[in-house]
């Protein structure tokens, strides 16, 4: 038995420890904002916090979270920081597909969580984990300075 607090509410997992926890967030307590994509750490896209750390939930187990806080896309918005970037992605119109966009938005509050004012440079770094195939990068960027200046 596993106890893991995903955005503020506790849960159990009572299976295998070492089941990713990107499936314990989406199919058993069945927020499915955090998405899979290429199942090996490579693009970012199951970017979810762990006390406050962006990881990939796609090949952390269940086993390393128990205990600690995690925050998930749904719950991103109750921090004054995930609201600004949330704010900021409907204003300049981020999103195309969609399907990498939550993964995004995570790495970007992590960053400006540690960052109040980023570079171009440091936005790259930071994002650089975080792969869209409708190359939105441009206003990805241009996004995470509007919340930077949002939140100055």
């Amino acid at each position: 038995m596993t106890d893991l607090t995903i955005n503020g509410v506790k849960h159990t997992h009572n299976g295998d420890a070492a089941m990713p926890l990107l499936w314990f967030i989406r199919d058993e307590v069945g927020m499915t904002g955090t998405k899979f994509g290429c199942g090996v750490a490579q693009c970012g896209a199951c970017t979810v916090h762990l006390d406050g750390q962006p990881i990939r939930s796609c090949v952390t187990p269940v086993s390393v979270a128990a205990g600690k806080n995690i925050t998930t896309i749904e719950g991103v918005a109750s921090d004054k920081v995930g609201a600004a970037v949330q704010a900021s992605w409907r204003k300049l119109d981020v999103v195309q597909c969609g399907y990498c966009q939550s993964g995004q938005i995570m790495s970007a509050v992590a960053l400006l969580a540690k960052n109040k004012a980023p570079s171009d440079s440091d936005i790259d770094s930071a994002m650089g984990g975080n792969v869209c195939r409708c190359a939105t990068y441009v206003r990805i960027r241009a996004a995470i300075h509007d919340a930077a200046t949002a939140l100055a």
